[in-house]
């Protein structure tokens, strides 16, 4: 039996991790500015990470839901602190589309409604109606596109406005995500997105927030929506939230009731899943990792934006997308190859995304940016 192929792989085997750094067999050092799918979010192997983890598994590692689990309380208030979100409820599971999926229906439940308005660019998933609602034709199989969807221009306010005129009274939900990762790091509006909630409001819609890769502090915020003012009715989180372990969860707000058997999860919130949530969270608040990824982050920005060959860059905090005048496949592995860095590409074939730990240095961001710019000299 073979693996079932995935993605095209990078010609890199890590053996081990430390910080902003992977390294292979030989001790060759690489710069990870990519984070696993912005999954890294206080660094590899944290050594407060790996001793709540590690202190865990010695205890007891996991037991389903049917048991009191008081980790989950202490992750929950952690979570609403950090957040600013102190008054919503608290559901975990394993990896952002579930987050999603359950969002999705959630709102369907809470609404009695079917239809979920979605966005061109959006990337939720791969489950049943996550992946429905993704703007990706060819992942999306016959099966999913059985659900129903209304999809609209992302920041085109008039048209949003038009969405809602025509199909408001039968939309259950509308799902944007705080930052667009896979489509390139393409922001909502603030007119845009405060329209959004002023829209869902009126019509009874549930306003979901997808911040699984936008979330977790990259921006500068906990969460990039918060930046426009807002407050959805249900927020999704993943990626950064467990730092390369596999945990996810859903923000709810106070107006949404539960019944026992409305939503389900085997293996979310379990006892690992919640140290290493806490770990993440801890870290994040005790080191000001939110701050940092500004400090850091937002300078770095300025200086992509002045080298030779970039059209844009896009983003927030250390959530960027670099677009530049060529395709950037063979930049990205002579990057690889030749210096030792790895960075993200995107949906769109010009734009590379840096996602990297939230305690990278600013050496090291100082490093990319000369390297990147005799590269692009290059041509």
């Amino acid at each position: 039996m073979n693996p079932f192929p995935v993605y095209p792989l990078f010609d890199l085997t890590p053996v081990r991790a430390e910080g902003s750094y992977l390294y292979d067999a030989e001790g060759r050092a690489y710069l990870d500015l990519y984070g696993g799918h912005a999954v890294i979010s206080i660094g590899h192997s944290h050594p407060h990470f790996v001793k709540r983890i590690g202190e865990q598994l010695e205890r007891i590692a996991f037991y389903s839901n049917s048991v009191q689990m008081p980790l989950q309380d202490e992750l929950a208030e952690v979570l609403g602190e950090l957040s600013g979100y102190p008054d919503y409820q608290w559901f975990m599971v394993s990896t952002g589309a579930e987050a999603n999926e359950n969002a999705l229906k959630l709102a369907s439940f809470h609404t009695g409604k079917h239809k979920v308005l979605c966005f061109t660019g959006g990337w939720h998933g791969r489950t049943s109606a996550a992946v429905a609602v993704t703007d990706d034709p060819p992942i999306v199989a016959p099966l999913n596109a059985q659900h129903a969807i209304h999809r609209v221009a992302l920041n085109d306010v008039h048209a949003l406005r038009e969405a809602f005129d025509w199909d408001g009274e039968n939309l259950c939900a509308a799902i944007v995500e705080g930052i667009q990762g896979v489509a390139g790091v393409v922001e909502p509006t603030v007119e845009f997105l405060q329209e959004l909630r002023k829209l869902c409001t009126e019509y009874g819609v549930a306003l979901v927030l997808d911040e699984v890769q936008s979330g977790a502090g990259r921006t500068g915020r906990y969460f990039a929506h918060q930046w426009a003012g807002i407050r959805p009715d249900l927020i999704t989180l993943a990626k950064g939230l467990g730092n390369g372990y596999p945990v996810a969860g859903l923000m709810i707000a106070p107006s949404f009731h539960a019944r026992y058997g409305l939503l389900g999860t085997t293996f979310g919130g379990a006892h690992l899943a919640c140290a290493a949530a806490l770990a993440v969270a801890e870290v994040t608040r005790d080191s000001q990792l939110m701050a940092h990824a500004s400090a850091v982050g937002e300078p770095w920005i300025e200086d992509l934006r002045g080298l030779e060959g970039v059209v844009e860059v896009r983003g927030r905090g250390l959530m960027i997308g670099v677009q530049l005048d060529r395709p950037v496949a063979e930049l990205r592995q002579r990057l690889l190859r030749e210096h030792g860095i790895l960075v993200g590409s995107a949906g769109q074939k010009h734009t590379i995304r840096l996602l990297p730990a939230l305690s990278i240095s600013a050496d090291d961001t100082a490093r990319f940016t000369e390297v990147f710019e005799q590269e692009l000299k290059r041509r």
